[in-house]
């Protein structure tokens, strides 16, 4: 088997702007918010999100993104997930790959919360056979008891919360993609959601966690890089952190 790892090389990701001119205050306003470079690209008006990016990680790399809101973490970490394509260069990731982006991704608020494990457990590449392997673990955890076989729609935010994370930390991922540490829940379900992320963060051969908290990317990253108007910075070792907080 390939072992896991990750390789960006080259990578740069562009996304069209229509309906701008060129001299108009939506320029100027689109750069301070993407954080990108807007330009022209076979006629169209676009925002480079990402520009030139390389990256090559192993089994027990564990990479911290930092850099202001709109540098490009997220779309960083969305394009190693698969959901974005390079429009130039390339990304090799070997492995299963569980992305934490977006906890309400894949809810049917119509669907009972037994019905979204199954759907969450599908988009994550489970076979039929693992989720309902998982379905007990999975069920017992959410704590929600007799409101799985009720619809989403039914549940308070929080309950929406428990089912979403407890569906999305059941696979068994070889690389992690964190768009910042997750917290939900009261106190009481934020201790046992932060135990079952650290299992899974132990288990991974490879994480990459997006955060603007120095504290923890020291905690559980072993090395850094900085993104900055879609410019990464080169990786270096997490002792190196303070350097690229300054810059």
């Amino acid at each position: 088997m390939t072992p896991v790892s990750i390789t960006c090389t080259d990578l740069t990701l562009r996304f069209p702007v229509y309906g701008v001119d060129a001299k108009s205050l939506k320029k100027a306003l689109a750069r301070v918010t993407v954080g990108g470079v807007l330009g022209r690209h076979a006629g169209v008006t676009d925002v480079t999100a990402l520009q030139g990016v390389n990256l090559s990680l192993k089994a027990g790399d564990r990479l911290g993104l930092i850099g202001h809101n709109g540098s490009g973490k997220t779309t960083l970490l969305r394009a190693l997930s698969g959901a974005y394509e390079p429009d130039e260069g390339t990304i090799e990731v070997y492995g299963r790959i569980a992305a934490l982006l977006d906890l309400g991704l894949g809810i049917d608020a119509s669907a009972t919360g037994y019905e979204n494990i199954r759907l969450r457990g599908r988009i994550a590449g489970l076979s039929s056979r693992e989720i309902e392997e998982k379905m007990d673990e999975i069920a017992a955890f959410t704590g929600l008891g007799p409101f799985l076989a009720m619809p989403v729609k039914t549940y308070s935010a929080g309950m929406q919360a428990r089912l979403a994370f407890a569906a999305a930390t059941a696979v068994e991922a070889d690389v992690l993609l964190m768009d910042e540490w997750i917290a939900v829940g009261d106190a009481e379900f934020q201790k046992l959601a932060h135990k079952r992320l650290l299992k899974l963060v132990e288990r991974a051969g490879i994480l990459v966690l997006a955060s603007h908290e120095a504290p923890l990317l020291r905690l559980y990253c072993n090395k850094v890089m900085r993104l900055d108007g879609g410019v990464a910075s080169e990786v270096v070792d997490i002792r190196r952190l303070d350097e690229l907080l300054d810059v």
